[in-house]
């Protein structure tokens, strides 16, 4: 039994040497025959690259004075931000006029495009989780995750989870309520108003914007992991471009994608102070006005570069646990000092009303509809998460080494977006039953100004003032980490995609995204806000299209290299499977015969003992 136990032993020992090294030379050999890739090396652990064509990250940077930047991309950007802020201060009345009539003209006329880019990245997204490249792992075959799925699907929310939900969680379904979306033909405060305006928020909170942060995702995680290229967009590109993303093409994408991520966050931020601003005025009595939140903006944007100075560590990541902390604790309290079982109803008709809705939601232009309704509300969000999503995406990217591509879509796209249901559920139908039932006139509040929505809610619930603090700490913290995180993102960009770049860098750019939200401010406002998303938004959404379409022929080519390995493996070992079988055939063949020949000897020698002599 032991003979038998060691052969067996033996035999996978064997098979198992043969496949490592029957992979070894299959995955050599395919790379080889595959076209060539040529790219930003990051020092890969594997020799996957050709030898030639290889730049590090920041070769070709100005170093100096506390700064390491990649100057194209830097020089472009900081100039564009510049003028743009110099232009708006100097004309505000003028630029207000501006901003107002290029967000009429560009939801009138594109409208239609980003509603259909919108649907495309949903269409994107299942195809590759449900493809042939499902089962392509990030980082490469042997990749391990970096992270236990528990605290990944922590980071995706905290990823999600920003200023923007505590800002729009009660002024959008109110909003909604007092003016339903055209599609559904409903009558201001009618009967199926309050469902219909937690569809609406559903919608624009839901599925659309994490497909869009999983497209960029996969892309950066897969040609940084996978190709050992740095985290930027232009690396994406590769397979269109080639050699071509060191030059003008790649310094356009990356100015373009920090312009996006800038504006974007400055949306954000300008939300932000807004809501803190009125926070103060309800407990404290402080104006409401654009001077205020400036001097608002710029302490907070101190702040935010105190977290810079304290490195990822010591400042944003104990921030950001803060955070999370601080917004779970804000929703339980929410969720059981207001009508729970209405809120939990609410909740679960709410997601069935958003399924069953769904498609028609999604392709609905408004075309023979004779409003503008359209423009305020999907357009300016499917541009503001198109815009946000390099900031997102290389977030989720550098946490997500070692998940299959399926995992990686499906992770990103159902979880946070239930989770931003449930909290979009807590306090939007916490406001509507209050509304509904006469407790509260939220609508005149949002009527007024959208950021006192929170505080016209909470004023009528117990602990308000314990409510309103942890609001106005929440919002604040939030900001905090955004422009910290934001500017690290911008950093990598602008600095050929280094990793470890000057603290005196990210520091600039901190203080820019506050000085771009404050020019933003008072230039006019929400409007404006808007504005500044949808403009950078349409020529991103062009990227992201492009992104879709290169990341396909980055996965066609690991396809091919990973079938290739696969039916080498296959064909070893059901060839050592099959030498065994012979060996073992061979052998008991031989221990079967030998003892016949015996037995037969011994029969023919007794045989002739036994004779009887004559």
């Amino acid at each position: 039994m032991n003979e038998k136990r060691e052969k067996e032993i033996a035999s996978k020992r064997a098979l198992a040497k043969k496949l490592k090294q029957a992979e070894v030379e299959a995955r050599k050999k395919a790379i080889k025959e595959r076209p060539p890739f040529k790219g930003l090396q990051i020092r890969p652990t594997a020799s996957l690259f050709d030898d030639s064509g290889k730049k590090e990250p920041g070769e070709n940077n100005w170093t100096g004075y506390g700064f390491d930047l990649h100057p194209q991309v830097t020089f472009i950007s900081s100039c564009v931000l510049i003028i743009f802020i110099f232009l708006t201060l100097m004309f505000q009345d003028q630029a207000a006029l501006l901003f107002s009539n290029v967000l009429g003209s560009i939801t009138k006329q594109a409208g239609w495009f980003f509603i259909l880019v919108a649907n495309i990245f949903i269409v994107a997204a299942l195809y590759f989780a449900f493809g042939r490249f499902r089962n392509i792992k990030i980082g490469g075959a042997d990749a391990q995750p970096e992270f236990s799925k528990p605290g990944w699907y922590a980071m995706l929310l905290s990823a999600g989870m920003g200023i923007g939900l505590l800002f729009w969680s009660i002024a959008e379904p109110i909003s909604h309520f007092g003016n339903p979306s055209p599609m559904f033909n409903l009558a201001p405060g009618a009967p199926g108003a309050a469902e219909a305006a937690m569809t609406t928020t559903f919608f624009h909170w839901g599925i659309h914007p994490w497909a869009i942060y999983s497209i960029v995702g996969l892309g950066l995680a897969f040609f940084a992991f996978n190709r050992g290229l740095p985290l930027t967009i232009r690396s994406i590109f590769y397979p269109i471009l080639g050699n071509r993303i060191y030059g003008f093409w790649g310094n356009l994408i990356d100015v373009l994608s920090v312009l996006a991520t800038l504006t974007g966050l400055a949306t954000s931020l300008g939300l932000g102070v807004q809501q803190i601003n009125a926070g103060l005025n309800f407990l404290f009595g402080f104006e409401i006005a654009t001077s205020t939140q400036v001097i608002l903006i710029a302490i907070i944007t101190g702040f935010a570069t105190l977290s810079v100075v304290a490195g990822l560590d010591g400042g944003v990541k104990r921030l950001s646990e803060l955070n999370m902390g601080l917004a779970g604790i804000f929703m339980l309290l929410i969720l059981f000092l207001g009508p729970t079982v209405y809120i939990l109803s609410g909740f679960t008709q709410n997601l069935g009303h958003y399924i069953t809705s769904l498609p028609q939601m999604s392709l609905w232009t408004e075309t023979f509809k004779d409003s503008d309704w359209q423009g305020g509300w999907t357009i300016f969000y499917w541009a503001w998460w198109i815009s946000w999503s390099p900031f997102v995406g290389m977030f989720i990217a550098r946490i997500s080494k070692g998940r299959t591509v399926q995992e990686f879509i499906l992770g990103v796209m159902l979880f946070p977006t239930l989770l931003s249901f449930f909290w979009m559920a807590v306090f939007g139908n916490t406001a509507l039953f209050m509304q509904t039932t006469g407790v509260a006139d939220i609508a005149s509040a949002v009527a007024i100004d959208e950021a006192i929505a929170l505080f016209a809610m909470v004023e009528n619930l117990p602990l308000t003032g314990l409510l309103s603090i942890i609001g106005i700490v929440l919002v604040t913290v939030f900001f905090v980490t955004s422009s910290d995180s934001g500017s690290l993102v911008v950093d990598h960009l602008t600095s050929g995609g280094k990793l470890d770049s000057p603290v005196p860098q990210r520091v600039f750019w901190a203080i820019m995204e506050g000085v771009v939200a404050a020019t933003l401010l008072i230039g006019g406002g929400l409007t404006t806000l808007q504005t500044a998303s949808i403009a950078t938004g349409l020529p991103f959404a062009m990227i992201l299209l492009l992104i879709v379409y290169s990341l396909r022929a980055g996965l066609v080519q690991e396809f091919d290299v990973e079938e290739t390995v696969r039916k080498q493996l296959e064909s070893v070992e059901e060839s050592h499977l099959l030498n065994e079988a012979i060996a073992s055939a061979v052998q008991d063949e031989a221990l079967v015969n030998v003892p016949n020949n015996l037995t037969d000897t011994s029969k023919t020698n007794g045989s002739l003992n036994n004779k009887d002599p004559k």
